[in-house]
């Protein structure tokens, strides 16, 4: 028993304080008025970002930097979209450390703010780099992701952080769902409702700014709701007036944080309790646990980009040569059977098998998932779109909803690395820093791998190459998940 404790302590330091002996133990309830606050506000990441995807084509074609090259379009469409996530991956981090020392309400209230002002200037963009310079800024002042995630971390417990994490997805799904839906209804409302919008000359002259100030307005509540109604969770926040000064005292504590090696004894006290240097952070434990989200995000990010482009693709090229309607059903499908699954199952399933064991089957999952593709492809060319078709594309969508059961442990991962809970917003700023970078590079990279494969003048593997790689991908994730803790605090319901 000693042994397994010591074992835990050495695997989660920012919890063993509140460790136990590992038996069923009562669920602390979750802190459900301030937690709903945190799943409001992170509808705002998904609504901004993913607004402009159904009328990001139309837009660059009106603005001219094609010259009336339909070929170019593609090309533009990517980079404005992934500027967001670029700039994210420069500044998340930071955001995060400052959230550390000044708090997190200043924090998210800074973000929710940038990115209502950012939209709103993009919704008024009527030159390219005017719309890269609105979407960069969209990113750069967007730091709240790992901000919010330290926060719930902080508001939960082991006994209920586990059930917390399962309603992540949800916040994501829905802002997911809300922003193509509002991108595609309110683009051009001249057009669409000329009764209500004809006769008023500016949404003729700004035909995507209603589309925009839907999420900008949203993020600009948000922050008057942060405002008033969340809870600060860092004890003692360093003022900004003092940061920015930096008086002896805070030069002092600078000083000690760059040159000196604080004993582990001494940040175990609540009065010693501080941000840690960067270079401190970068632990094989936190190296560990960010790597790993990092490639669950590239996994999971090349799949829901391949997916909707097999189902479009015709048969005789390697797809099924499904309708956008069609499609649309399936993945609105798998969104609602997702969300239901996350909610009623994450917390018994990782209360039952344990973080580990559930990270591990999600990751794996991933294996049939793309290996799936080919069959189903290939009876397609046989039967037609028949039943047998129809029930292999339902049941591999239903089976890559176990890899988002993977989020949720690898957040429990990241919460039990962090050295102190002082340094908890940068450790996570360190891991969304990494998957924002996949989320620029891997969707891009999959769809180049998909067409390289369907290429009539290569054809690598059949055409089916890009499932080879993408196989290869998650045996590196897995591998790279070996190394993971066996354990963590919040593994104590599961039966030894």
């Amino acid at each position: 028993m000693t042994a397994h404790l010591d074992q835990v302590d050495e695997e989660t330091p920012l919890l063993a304080e509140e460790h136990q002996a590992p038996h069923k133990r009562k669920h602390t309830p979750i802190p459900w008025g301030q937690f709903a606050i945190l799943l409001v506000l992170q509808l705002a990441e998904p609504l901004t970002s993913q607004v402009i995807y159904p009328f990001a084509p139309d837009l660059i074609r009106n603005i001219g930097i094609t010259h009336g090259d339909e070929t170019r379009v593609g090309y533009y469409v990517g980079l404005m979209q992934s500027i967001f996530y670029a700039t994210q991956a420069l500044t998340v981090l930071h955001w995060s450390r400052i959230s550390d020392h000044i708090g997190r309400k200043p924090v998210i209230m800074t973000g929710l703010m940038g990115l209502s002002i950012s939209m709103y200037c993009f919704g008024l963009s009527r030159t390219f780099w005017g719309a890269v310079i609105s979407r960069s800024l969209n990113g750069a002042l967007n730091g709240n992701i790992g901000v919010m995630k330290s926060m719930l971390a902080e508001i939960t417990d082991p006994s209920n952080i586990a059930q917390a994490y399962a309603f992540l997805p949800i916040a994501w799904s829905t802002g997911s769902t809300l922003g193509p839906v509002i991108g595609g209804t309110l683009s051009r409302p001249a057009e669409r409702f000329p009764n209500v919008f004809g006769h008023i000359e500016f949404f003729k002259t700004y035909p995507y700014f209603l589309a925009c100030a839907i999420p900008a307005t949203f993020s600009a509540i948000a922050c008057f709701v942060t405002l008033f109604f969340l809870k600060e969770t860092v004890h003692n926040p360093t003022s900004v007036r003092q940061l920015l000064r930096l008086t002896p005292k805070a030069k002092t504590a600078a000083a000690v944080d760059h040159d000196v090696q604080i004993p582990k004894s001494a940040l175990a006290a609540p009065d010693a309790a501080r941000p840690l240097p960067l270079r401190q952070l970068l632990t094989p434990r936190v190296i560990v646990a960010a790597g790993n989200y990092a490639f669950l995000a590239v996994v999971d990010m090349t799949l829901r980009a391949i997916q909707p482009v097999f189902y479009s693709t015709p048969i005789a090229l390697g797809g099924l040569g499904l309708t956008p309607q069609t499609i649309g059903l399936i993945l609105a499908l798998y969104g609602l059977v997702n969300g239901v699954l996350q909610i009623f199952l994450f917390g018994r399933v990782h209360d039952r098998f344990g973080t580990k064991r559930v990270y591990m089957a999600g990751i794996a999952s991933m294996l049939p998932v793309f290996a799936l593709f080919p069959v189903i492809n290939e009876l397609a060319r046989i039967e037609g779109m028949s039943r047998a078709v129809w029930a292999l594309v339902l049941g591999q969508a239903l089976l890559s909803i176990a890899v988002n059961f993977s989020y949720g442990c690898v957040f429990i991962f990241i919460t039990a690395s962090a050295p102190n809970k002082a340094s908890l917003g940068s450790v996570n700023g360190l891991a969304q820093m990494l998957v924002s970078v996949m989320r620029m590079v891997g969707p891009a990279t999959a769809n180049s791998l998909f067409a390289l494969s369907i290429d009539e003048k290569h054809h690598y593997m059949g055409g089916y190459f890009v499932y080879y790689a993408l196989s290869a991908l998650v045996c590196v994730a897995v591998a790279v998940g070996a190394a993971l803790p066996e354990r963590t605090m919040s593994d104590d319901d599961v039966d030894a």
